[in-house]
């Protein structure tokens, strides 16, 4: 893996890949680095959430279920 940081002085940016890379996939990000951030802000504001529902035994298997059912839903053929 490579990561850098650099700072553009236009709108072209050139990436050169390294030979062990041609021909496979790859994946390319480009974003300013406070976008970071702001996510990472975000992720603690959800972490923060970890433990709130409260729910009983019945109710957490009642929701495990229900979760179980929509994500088998994400397999189905459209």
């Amino acid at each position: 893996m490579i990561r850098t940081i650099v700072i553009p002085k236009n709108t072209d940016l050139h990436v050169s890949i390294p030979e062990e890379y041609i021909g496979k996939q790859i994946e390319v990000l480009v974003y300013k680095t406070d976008e970071i951030n702001s996510t990472s802000n975000n992720l603690e504001e959800i972490r923060s959430l970890r433990g709130k529902l409260n729910l009983t035994a019945a109710e957490q298997a009642d929701l495990q279920k229900h979760l179980n059912e929509i994500r088998n839903e994400w397999n189905k053929d459209i």
